[in-house]
């Protein structure tokens, strides 16, 4: 389950990337507008199919760490016990390797108003990029869980 979220996230970075990459071919800041918005939308509807899975993974991650310190503390540290309690730490890892993936993609968004500000599409057109970068910083886009953005600060 979080191999496949960690996928989901990656195609997610991915997108965003893609629209940094591309931002000097669109031409107009309308089409900047146009892009960010399918861009967001896809953002949106992807954290809206996984977040109950993200969310599930959590509550196990919450429930398996006590059980394993009690684990830990009954069987002693010794090196039968570090056999035992392996998995359980494997597991923990991967899901928060999941939960940095999720968040990078917020934290990629956040950068993203002021790559368009850097950008020039012309003379005279300072207000229209200017309304362009107040639209995608006003927009919040990146990873939602339960209408709550998931950030880097939130995971650690």
């Amino acid at each position: 389950l979080a191999h496949g979220i960690v996928h989901v996230c990656r195609a997610l970075t991915v997108m965003v990337d893609a629209f940094c990459c591309d931002l000097s071919q669109f031409g107009s800041t309308e089409n900047v507008s146009h892009v960010w918005n399918v861009t967001q939308a896809v953002l949106r509807k992807a954290s809206v199919s996984v977040e109950r899975s993200l969310l599930l993974l959590c509550l196990i991650l919450a429930v398996m760490l006590p059980l394993t310190l009690m684990d830990l503390r009954i069987l002693g540290i010794r090196s039968s016990s570090i056999a035992v309690i392996f998995p359980a730490l494997s597991i923990a890892l991967g899901i928060f390797y999941m939960l940095l993936l999720a968040a990078t993609v917020s934290e990629k968004c956040t950068r993203v108003p002021a790559l368009i500000n850097a950008m020039s599409f012309g003379e005279g057109t300072e207000a229209s990029r200017q309304r362009t970068v107040d639209y995608v910083r006003s927009s919040a886009a990146g990873f939602y869980v339960f209408d709550a953005r998931l950030t880097t600060g939130m995971v650690l």
